[in-house]
């Protein structure tokens, strides 16, 4: 039958014709008596029937990297359906992401991914207020297939589209589970980035810095690789900065001792890669002096793990004790209940986040980060950076036709030069981890 595909239906768990106007988005069924029957019978009763009495909602979809994530979330904070394919398997095998290897895994699952997002919100595409994408920063091949979906979505249900910024998105994470005011501090570290930033508003942000090489994921990354992790029987499943955080658990930080980076930049920048040189360095000597093969374990794997880890946590915690004090000198954060928000996936890092609450107790501010399972690319964080910018309407496009991704975009507007020129001194800290 032309224009349509034989699958199991929603509703009568049998295989019949099924719609699809745009590829994998069902919008109606013809049961074997071939009586017609909506998406929204298919999908279950719906949670809401009016827009104006009902709390507004957003589809976000995420493909920014290689997690292809899609949530369905209402005004109020309410996390309706959530879905989401990660590609980790995957890129363990080939020791990394591979940009056209995670394009085409996107494509495969971002049918699949979205509508079971829309089917556990029990919502139809037609009762959405808007569509929220990711288009910026990321890999262009991944952010491509999210955008170019998306554009169809909004085309066939006829409905405004929200571009969301990556990084913003992660920052204002932390108000889907909180009530935090405006302004605060960010701090956001992942396997992509590492900057920080001061939130006045939402799409509002004063960038303070941000690495000037790669980011801390990168680094434990490829120090994961180099100590060949993946071949530990313990940390086979695990993605590079997991599998280097629960080795280093095991370790002694003392027994190796690494160059802290730009300790005579007075800024709150960031560099990794020369940290990362040095532990490769000491790796491939280890490596020799144990007579090695490549992939075999190192004896003092977890003592390696474990300095690089704390090498890694103590540069972040000094960039981010200049940040409170030149936040706090130039009244850029409230004089009482300021906060420290960090997220993105190296914030699940236990040992970062123990280190820099060390931080905030000295200075007086709350450390707040999400739950682990949202400080890593998700759908939930898009559908509220949506919501939020549908509150304070922002960049709501009714007709979204011309915009583009982005694989490079900096958050907000950068004032590094004056950090830089404030010259703070921060005092030693002891941390206590």
């Amino acid at each position: 039958m032309p224009g349509y595909w034989f699958k199991t239906c929603f509703l009568c768990r049998a295989t019949c014709s099924l719609k699809f106007p745009v590829q994998g988005i069902v919008t109606s069924c013809f049961s074997k008596s071939q009586h017609l029957i909506p998406l929204s019978a298919a999908l279950g009763k719906p949670a809401y029937h009016s827009e104006h009495s009902s709390p507004r909602l957003v589809l976000g979809i995420e493909t920014s990297c290689d997690d292809t994530g899609a949530a369905v979330v209402d005004e109020t904070g309410k996390i309706l359906g959530e879905a989401l394919h990660s590609q980790k398997e995957v890129h363990l095998k080939t020791g990394g992401i591979i940009p056209v290897i995670a394009q085409q895994l996107h494509r495969e699952h971002i049918d699949r991914v979205v509508n079971e997002a829309l089917r556990a919100s029990r919502i139809t595409a037609h009762e959405l207020s808007a569509i929220a994408t990711t288009v910026k920063p990321g890999l262009s091949l991944s952010l491509g297939v999210g955008l170019d979906y998306s554009l169809k979505l909004v085309e066939l249900y006829e409905k405004p589209f929200i571009p969301i910024h990556h990084m913003e998105a992660h920052a204002l994470t932390v108000r889907l589970m909180e009530p935090v005011d405006f302004p605060f501090l960010v701090l956001l570290i992942s396997g992509g980035h590492c900057l920080l930033a001061i939130a006045r508003g939402v799409s509002d942000f004063l960038l303070l810095g941000e690495s000037l090489d790669e980011s801390p994921g990168e680094t434990f990354d490829k120090v994961a690789r180099s100590l060949s992790l993946i071949n530990h029987p313990e940390c086979s499943s695990m993605s590079g900065g997991q599998a280097l955080e629960h080795i280093a658990q095991q370790g002694d930080r003392r027994n190796f001792s690494l160059t802290l980076p730009m300790s005579q930049n007075i800024d709150c920048n960031f560099s990794f890669s020369g940290l990362r040189s040095h532990a490769n360095g000491i790796i491939i000597k280890k490596g020799r002096e144990e007579g090695l093969k490549k992939g075999q374990i190192l004896s003092c794997v977890a003592d390696i793990a474990a300095a690089v880890q704390h090498t890694v946590a103590f540069h972040i915690v000094k960039r981010t004790h200049r940040a409170i004090l030149f936040c706090q000198q130039e009244g850029f954060l409230p004089q009482n209940d300021a906060s420290l928000v960090v997220s993105g996936g190296v914030a699940s890092n236990q040992y970062i986040r123990r280190c820099l609450k060390n931080v905030t107790n000295a200075t007086g501010l709350a450390l707040r980060c999400p739950p682990p399972r949202l400080c890593t690319d998700n759908g939930i964080m898009i559908a509220w950076n949506g919501i939020e910018r549908l509150r304070a309407g922002l960049e709501v496009l009714h007709s979204p036709k011309g915009i583009r991704y982005e694989p490079k975009a900096p958050l907000g507007t950068d004032i590094s030069d004056q950090v830089r020129k404030a010259a703070i001194k921060v005092p030693r800290l002891k941390l206590n981890i």
